[in-house]
Formats: structure tokens, C-alpha cells, sequence
């Protein structure tokens, strides 16, 4: 098995207080993420000795888990004391993505029932190294047939793991032979796409999707602050796909991805083909707000000789 990064062959990954071997990381087949994709996660990411908005993913995660009727969920400092123990045991300061999973834990015998949950959550805290998803020079998208959940049936503001909206838009995605699925609302409205928030620039003005069907993303929401504060107009609104392919720019917004241009949509050229100047701006101020406004981790860089420190 070939790893997209070497490093990532001997991680240690965090399971409820113990810390294990990739190769013996494992949950049991009574869990509920197992049994029925009952579980709650985040993505955070790890910028030179810094979380970016640690708190807020945090907090993010604990409502999630709150409005699925979760027992015994771990406080903020717990999941801090996890998070920190697993980066310090794998050396991991920078170019980190941690998966941030809380399940609804063991059940006492298969089935779907939470009653059956009588053992409280399970915590699972995986590092690896590794750098955004897509690629910074740009990517290629198609509108996905599949609809965004919409609150009347599975709210996208719940950061479940039950992900198979998702995959069967970037199933198509993958058929289609691009990088992702813008998917639409039950009104035929823009979403976001398989994994990320989406944006447009008109005119040099910014605009989003409302989040009335897609996860109001924490990167999302610090692009519309940075956005008020450099000046720049932004607008929350319902979008078509005509507004998507007469765009003079699009990028789209995640942790996974962070600020990623967007060059076509469905065939169609966006703006000259290139990434455009409001979405290098918003790149740069990204970087910069992530980093500055990120939580210190607690112990120093592993790799620098010590006389650096």
C-alpha cells in the first residue's frame, strides 16, 4: 500500500485515552458509526504551531452531537488535552490535518436504537500529514443530479458522518472525470459543492448561497468577516447555475481544501479560465487571518534543533 505521504505509515492515532499503531487503530463492529454512521466530526488544521479556529470546530462538534441526543459528551478541555497528546506523539506542528470523530459509542447488541448506547461516546483524534485536497492552481467541476439534504429531511448544519449525499454527488464527479460536484437545493438552488462552500465574484462583489441547505462552513464564515473588514461587499442569497457560469470568478471554501479556484462549471470557461484577483486576494488574507488567529499548540517545534527554539 502506497500512502500519498510516507510519513503517515507510522501515526499514532488517538482511540478513547489510548494512543495506538495505524495498523491497530480500530473501533469495534458494535459501534455506532459502524452500525448505522451515528457519529459527529470536524476537520481542523495545523498552521506552524497553530489550530485554526480551534474553538469554534470545538463547539461545532458539541452541538452537533447535542441535537443527535449524544450522552456524556467530552468537554472542550478534554478534547484539547486529546487533540494536543496525539500532534506531540506524532511530532506534528505543521502541514496537519486532524479528523476530529465523536460517535455515539458502543451499543450492547446490534441495532439502531441509541438505548442500545449504554457505554458512552467514542473519541478519535487522526493526524496525518497532509496538505489541502485540491490543487491551488485550480479545479473543474460539474453539477451533481443529487440534492443537498434539506432541513425537512437530514439538516446539512448537523456535522454527521452519515456522508453518502455527499459521496453520490462526487460519485459523479469522479465519472465525469473532475475534481467535484457543485450539488443544488430542492428548489434547484446552489448548495455548495461535495465538500466545500462555494463563492462567486460579480462585479467584484462576493457571493454565497444562504445556508438554508448546506453546513454554514467556519472557513466560509471567515471569509465573509475578512471581507467586511478589507471592505469588500458580500451577499448571502439564492444562486442559479446561471450565475455560476456567467461568475467573472468562483472559488469554494473548506478546511479540506481551503481557498480553491474554481476554472469551469459543467464545461463552461469561468471568467479568462484562471484564477482571478478577488480569489488571490482572499487566498492571501485566508493564510494570513488562519495563522493569527490560531491557537498556540503547547510544546514547541519537534523539528528544529533545539538551540532554534
Amino acid at each position: 500500500m502506497k500512502l500519498p505521504d510516507p510519513r503517515n505509515t507510522n501515526i499514532l492515532i488517538y482511540i478513547n485515552g489510548v494512543l495506538l499503531p495505524r495498523e491497530e487503530a480500530k473501533i469495534s463492529v458494535f459501534d455506532s458509526a459502524v452500525q448505522g454512521g451515528d457519529a459527529v466530526w470536524e476537520g481542523l488544521r495545523v498552521y506552524k504551531g497553530r489550530i485554526a479556529a480551534f474553538t469554534n470546530h470545538l463547539k461545532r462538534l458539541q452541538n452537533s452531537a447535542k441535537t443527535l441526543a449524544f450522552k456524556s459528551i467530552p468537554s472542550s478541555d478534554d478534547i484539547r488535552k486529546a487533540i494536543f497528546l496525539t500532534l506531540e506523539a506524532n511530532g506534528m506542528w505543521d502541514e496537519t490535518h486532524i479528523r476530529l470523530t465523536l460517535t455515539r459509542g458502543e451499543k450492547i447488541t446490534s441495532g439502531m436504537n441509541p438505548k442500545l448506547n449504554q457505554l458512552g461516546c467514542t473519541l478519535i483524534v487522526l493526524a496525518e500529514w497532509k496538505p489541502p485536497v485540491y490543487s491551488n492552481s485550480g479545479i473543474r467541476v460539474i453539477t451533481s443530479s443529487i440534492r443537498r439534504n434539506s432541513p425537512q429531511h437530514l439538516d446539512s448544519k448537523i456535522h454527521h458522518n452519515n456522508l453518502l449525499n455527499n459521496i453520490l454527488a462526487v460519485i459523479e464527479a469522479n465519472t465525469a472525470n473532475v475534481d467535484s460536484a457543485v450539488m443544488l437545493d430542492v428548489n434547484g438552488f446552489i448548495s455548495e459543492t461535495n465538500d466545500t462552500n462555494i463563492f462567486l465574484v460579480s462585479d467584484n462583489q462576493i457571493l454565497t448561497p444562504t445556508t438554508d441547505s448546506c453546513l454554514p462552513g467556519l472557513t466560509r464564515q471567515t471569509i465573509l468577516e475578512i471581507a467586511a473588514k478589507e471592505g469588500i461587499i458580500t451577499h448571502e442569497k439564492n444562486l442559479s447555475n446561471t450565475d455560476l457560469y456567467s461568475a467573472d470568478e468562483v472559488f469554494t471554501s473548506g478546511t479540506i481544501g481551503e481557498i480553491t479556484p474554481v476554472l469551469e462549471a459543467d464545461g463552461r470557461k469561468i471568467g479568462d479560465g484562471k484564477a482571478g484577483s478577488m480569489t488571490k486576494r482572499i487566498q492571501k488574507l485566508y493564510s494570513a487571518h488562519a495563522y493569527e488567529n490560531g491557537e498556540p499548540i503547547p510544546f514547541k517545534n519537534p523539528l528544529k534543533r533545539a538551540d532554534e527554539n
